[in-house]
């Protein structure tokens, strides 16, 4: 149950942004908004998030991961339900979605990477990297039913999504109430001096692979909800396909993601170079599939070779999980987990306004943009991102350790 309780906080928190993706067109044309406008939606919540994270980061390594969480996930369900009665009884229905977006954000700032840390603290070893791989296939989990939820409720009205998200974030919180259970001998937090100083130490030694691996985490979110972004407009402007249907669609590269996330992290254990390798394949495949897209417009052939991109998500993430819950000691742990869920925030943030500009220039321009970003994010991947190899010695540069402190 304390596994089956850190994921439902990353499922839910997914269902945040994914659940509307495929209203976004029928509020847009209800509320006789702009593309630009519309993908405001998704990008004020992860920005808002993105903004917090580290406050409740620092908050979470002082106190505690549950002291966090649970006022976390009820702040969520807070501000669903101000965005969903005020597209129900206000005329300026589109300011209050906005407001309670931003409510929601800063709630979504204590959950998923503060359960990130908790799984940090809870488990070690090989047991950890399988706990953060179902960490992430339940974060793409939730990412594959969203779509379908999303189109679903949107039988009723558009804006009954709204409505859903406090009482899923009520049973999660009820969840780590009463499953959760942290060890009593926590360390008393260092004065607040010291943390900084040894925060800044960290960053000073670690700070060019952790950044390396923050912007990969990044990266794979960016393209992932740009793509949702274009596909739930095309099926509808260009392939008038919607409802149910639509939603089913959206969900299958998401599918993949979730399967591939899975089975990485149940076999990738604490081998840093297997790791490493996975990570460039999964750029090497997501660039590949986004510079093909260039010249693909049927359907069928466009979800298949999409599909490779989400393979090397599936590659990624979990990857990316495991190198960064492990690099710090306990003490700091809930703050670099937290850095690395705003820059995964943030991600999600600019994918749909940024894939929104591209859209209006240039359908090539916009894939092969992204191919050369993906290309070029595996670059760095390959030159920063040093770990200790199998015979034992540490390349000259910053080499990856674990830190079980």
């Amino acid at each position: 149950m304390t596994i089956t309780t850190i994921g439902s906080i990353p499922l839910i928190m997914t269902l945040g942004n994914s659940m509307l993706i495929p209203i976004l067109p029928e509020m847009k044309t209800s509320l006789e908004l702009s593309q630009m406008q519309v993908s405001l939606t998704i990008t004020v919540f992860s920005i808002a998030a993105a903004i917090f994270i580290p406050f409740v980061g620092y908050l979470s390594d002082r106190f505690s991961r549950k002291i966090v969480i649970i006022p976390s996930l009820l702040l969520f369900g807070l501000g669903g339900l101000i965005a969903g009665l005020g597209a129900a009884f206000f005329s300026n229905a589109f300011l209050w979605i906005m407001i309670g977006r931003i409510i929601q954000g800063v709630g979504a700032a204590g959950t998923s990477p503060i359960a990130m840390a908790l799984t940090g603290d809870l488990f070690k070893g090989g047991e950890q990297s399988r706990v953060l791989g179902i960490y992430e296939a339940s974060n793409g989990l939730g990412k594959v039913l969203s779509p379908i939820l999303g189109s679903i409720l949107a039988l009723i009205v558009w804006y009954s999504v709204f409505f859903t998200f406090p009482l899923i974030s009520v049973v999660s919180a009820l969840l780590v109430w009463i499953f959760i259970k942290e060890k009593s001998n926590r360390q008393a937090p260092p004065p607040f001096r010291k943390y900084v100083r040894g925060l800044l130490s960290v960053f000073k030694h670690e700070g060019r692979w952790l950044f390396t691996t923050y912007l990969a985490g990044g990266t794979c979110l960016f393209a992932l909800f740009g793509i949702l972004f274009y596909l739930s407009d095309n099926l509808e402007t260009d392939y008038n396909i919607e409802g149910v249907m639509k939603g089913l669609i959206l969900a299958l590269p998401l599918l993949v993601m979730v399967t591939v996330s899975y089975f990485t992290g149940s076999n990738i254990g604490k081998n840093l170079v297997k790791m490493k390798r996975l990570v460039l394949l999964g750029f090497l495949l997501k660039t590949i599939s986004y510079g093909s897209l260039v010249f693909i417009e049927k359907l069928i052939p466009f979800l298949a070779v999409l599909a490779l991109s989400s393979v090397g998500a599936g590659l990624i993430l979990p990857c990316v999980n495991s190198i960064i819950t492990g690099a710090v000691g306990k003490e700091r742990r809930g703050f670099v987990t937290s850095l690395y869920g705003s820059v995964r925030f943030l991600g999600v943030a600019l994918g749909p306004p940024i894939f929104s500009r591209l859209m209006d220039l240039s359908r090539t321009g916009m894939f092969l943009s992204i191919a050369a970003f993906t290309f070029i994010v595996g670059l760095l991947v390959l030159l920063l991102l040093h770990v200790k190899g199998k015979d034992g010695k540490e390349n000259k540069h910053t080499a990856v350790r674990y830190n079980y402190m």
